[in-house]
């Protein structure tokens, strides 16, 4: 059994009672991208766990962007995707997120 099969074994991550709590829909989506990610084969559980550490060690930001940060340094190490590949998917989310009313779901 490895960490990712327990979420409630991972150091630091947000949870009550029932396990990880989420503060917002894109923190779920990165965590389980990260766990769909690793049971694909794309990194190994000790390589994921180095990466976040790394994150976490460099600066005092929220659980989840540590999270988002360490899930896009891998994935570009690892060539999954490029650098350029993620500042379009980023901007295009900006643009998006700027014309959407508050309150509504951004859709790209």
């Amino acid at each position: 059994m490895s960490a990712c099969d327990n979420p409630r074994d991972l150091p630091g991550l947000p949870q009550d009672a029932d396990g990880p709590v989420f503060a917002a829909p894109w923190e779920a989506q990165a965590f389980a991208m990260t766990l769909a990610l690793h049971e694909a084969g794309c990194f190994a559980w000790g390589e994921w766990a180095q990466c976040l550490g790394a994150e976490i060690a460099g600066s005092e930001k929220p659980y989840y962007e540590h999270w988002l940060a360490a899930l896009e340094r891998i994935v570009t190490d690892k060539k999954i995707v490029t650098t350029d590949v993620l500042e379009h998917r980023r901007q295009a989310w900006e643009q998006a997120a700027a014309r959407t009313p508050h309150g509504q779901p951004i859709h790209l």
